[in-house]
C-alpha cells in the first residue's frame, strides 16, 4: 500500500509542478473550452454538448467550469481536471493490471510505468477532453472483470455507469462498445455455460451503462448535427483522402500508428518531442515484448480450445487486451491525417502499460529459480531499469521538453505572456490586441473582465481609431509597419523568452 502511495503521489507531481511554465502556454483549442465553462458559469447553462470549435462533449468542459468558478480563470484552473483525472488513471491502471494478473505487483508496475510515462504526463498537463478516455476505460473494464469472476451484481453496476460516463468525453470513445463486445465474445468461447450464468449480469451491466449514457443519446437525437465532426473529413474512406487508393491508404495509416510506439512518434510538439517515439527505450522494447507475447498465446490458446477443448480464461483476457488495442487504435489509423497520432490513439494508454508489464513479471518469476548472486544481479537490473524509465522520462519532459523553442511555438506561448502583459498597464490605458479569432481566446480566457480591452483583427487595422492613452499588442511583426503608417509617433517594444515565442509593444 506505501508502494501504491508513493507512485501516485509521484504522479500527481509530476502532471502538478511548476504547470505556470510548462507547457508554456495555453494552446487555443484548451482556451476555447475555458471560454465555454466561463459562459456555463455565468449563464447556468452547463451543457451536455459544446458545437464550437468542431464540438466537444461537455462532462470535460463542466468539470473545467467546477474548477474556474472555484479559482478564477487561469492556467491552473484550466488544467487541473488534467491533473488529477491523469493521476486517478494511475491508480485506474493498479486495480485493472492487478485484477488481470491477479497479482499486486503486477498492478504496482503497471501503475508504475504510467506514473512516469512522458506520453501520460504530457496529456495530463493539457487542458483536452481526450485524457478521460483511459481513466474511464481502466475503471469501468476493472468493475466488469471483477464482476465477472466474482459474479456479483454490483461491479456490473458500478462498471456500466461508468462505462456510459465514456460517452460523454471524446469521440474516440464511441469505438469502445467493441472492447466490450469481444469480451463478451471471446468469454462465450472459453467458459461453459457462459450465456447461463451471466445473463442477468450483462443486462445489469447493459442498463447502467444506458441510465448515464441516456442524456447524451437524447442530446443527439435532439441535435442530429452534433454527430457530424471533423473527422469525417479526414477519414481514409474519405475520397479525397485515399485519392482512389483505400487499401494503401489504410495500410499506410495503420504502419503509422504503430511505429509511434517504439521508432518514429507524433511529429506534433503538443503530443509529443519530436521525432522520437512515445515510449522510453525500455518500455517500448517491454510493450513490444509484451504485445508479441500476448499476441501469440491468444492465438495458441484458441487452436487449444478448439481442437482440445481446453478451456483457458487466459484466452478471454489476451484477446480482450488484443481487441482493447486495436479497437482504441482504430480512431487514429482509420484516420488520414497528422499521423502518427499520439492524442487520437490515447485510448490504448492502458493497455500498452499493461502489455509492457508482462515482461516485468516474466522476469520477476524467474528469481526465485538462480542462485544468490544470480537474483542479486537481476533485481539490480530490475532496479536500474525502473530508474532509469523515471529519471528519462522527468529529464525529457521538465527539462529538454520544457526548454525546446518548438514546445513554446506549439503551445503559443507569446498569448500567454500578452495576457499577463495586458494586466501590467494603468487603469484608464485603453488596449488594442491585433490577433485572429482562435488566437485571441487565450488572451480573452485570462483576462475576461479586464476593462478598457479591446481586440481587432488584422483586417480591421485601417479603422481603428484609439483615443487618450492607449497600448497596441501583436504578435504578427508583419503588422507593425501597417500600424505605424497610421501611428507614425509609436515607440515598439519587443518582449521575447525564445527566438521565435514574441509579441511586441507599440505605445505613445
Amino acid at each position: 500500500m506505501l508502494m501504491l502511495l508513493a507512485i501516485i503521489a509521484a504522479a500527481f507531481f509530476l502532471r502538478f509542478a511548476d504547470i505556470e511554465n510548462i507547457p508554456s502556454g495555453i494552446y487555443p483549442d484548451e482556451a476555447v473550452n475555458g471560454m465555454d465553462a466561463l459562459r456555463a458559469i455565468e449563464t447556468g447553462n452547463y451543457q451536455l454538448f459544446y458545437p464550437d470549435n468542431n464540438g466537444r462533449e461537455g462532462l470535460f468542459i463542466n468539470i473545467q467550469a467546477f474548477f474556474i468558478k472555484l479559482m478564477g480563470p487561469s492556467v491552473l484552473s484550466l488544467k487541473l481536471a488534467s491533473i488529477l483525472i491523469g493521476t486517478l488513471t494511475v491508480f485506474g491502471v493498479f486495480l485493472l493490471s492487478k485484477e488481470i494478473f491477479r497479482s499486486a505487483r503486477a498492478g504496482l508496475i503497471s501503475a508504475y510505468l504510467t506514473a512516469f510515462s512522458f506520453w501520460a504526463i504530457n496529456f495530463s498537463r493539457i487542458g483536452f477532453r481526450a485524457i478521460m478516455v483511459p481513466l474511464i476505460l481502466s475503471f469501468s473494464f476493472y468493475f466488469l472483470l471483477k464482476g465477472f469472476r466474482s459474479k456479483k451484481y454490483s461491479p456490473f453496476i458500478f462498471s456500466g455507469l461508468i462505462f456510459g460516463l465514456g460517452f460523454h468525453t471524446y469521440i474516440a470513445f464511441r469505438i469502445a462498445p467493441a472492447i466490450v463486445g469481444a469480451l463478451f465474445v471471446f468469454m462465450l468461447i472459453t467458459q461453459k455455460h457462459f450465456i447461463r450464468n451471466f445473463w442477468k449480469q450483462i443486462i445489469v451491466f447493459g442498463a447502467a451503462t444506458l441510465i448515464t449514457l441516456s442524456p447524451m443519446i437524447y442530446e443527439f437525437y435532439t441535435h442530429p448535427e452534433y454527430l457530424e465532426s471533423r473527422s469525417a473529413s479526414i477519414s481514409v474512406f474519405a475520397p479525397e483522402m485515399n485519392q482512389g487508393k483505400l487499401v494503401p491508404t489504410i495500410a499506410r495509416s495503420f504502419v503509422l500508428s504503430l511505429v509511434k510506439y517504439n521508432f518514429w512518434g507524433d511529429q506534433n510538439w503538443r503530443h509529443n518531442y519530436p521525432p522520437y517515439p512515445i515510449l522510453d527505450p525500455i518500455v517500448g522494447i517491454t510493450f513490444l515484448a509484451g504485445f508479441l507475447y500476448v499476441i501469440a498465446k491468444a492465438f495458441h490458446l484458441l487452436w487449444l480450445r478448439f481442437r482440445h477443448d481446453v478451456h483457458d480464461e487466459k484466452l478471454y483476457l489476451y484477446f480482450f487486451l488484443l481487441a482493447w488495442f486495436f479497437a482504441m487504435l482504430a480512431p487514429e489509423f482509420l484516420t488520414a491525417e497528422g499521423l502518427p497520432h499520439a492524442l487520437r490513439a490515447i485510448g490504448t494508454l492502458p493497455v500498452v502499460m499493461i502489455f509492457a508489464t508482462i515482461p516485468f513479471l516474466w522476469i520477476m518469476g524467474k528469481i526465485p529459480k538462480h542462485g544468490y548472486s544470480l537474483r542479486v544481479v537481476i533485481l539490480s537490473v530490475l532496479a536500474g531499469a525502473f530508474i532509469f524509465i523515471a529519471t528519462f522520462n522527468t529529464l525529457k519532459y521538465f527539462v529538454f521538453f520544457k526548454n525546446n523553442q518548438k514546445q513554446h511555438e506549439s503551445f503559443n506561448a507569446n498569448l500567454k505572456d500578452m495576457a499577463y502583459r495586458l494586466r501590467t498597464y494603468p487603469a484608464g490605458t485603453q488596449k488594442y490586441v491585433i490577433a485572429e479569432s482562435m488566437e485571441r481566446i487565450p488572451v480573452k480566457f485570462l483576462n475576461p473582465d479586464l476593462p478598457d480591452t479591446h481586440y481587432v483583427y488584422p483586417g480591421e487595422l485601417d479603422s481603428l481609431q484609439p483615443q487618450g492613452d492607449f497600448v497596441i499588442l501583436l504578435t504578427d511583426s508583419h503588422l507593425i509597419g501597417r500600424v505605424r503608417s497610421q501611428f507614425p509617433d509609436l515607440t515598439v517594444t519587443e518582449y521575447k523568452n525564445f527566438p521565435d515565442d514574441k509579441m511586441w509593444e507599440l505605445k505613445q
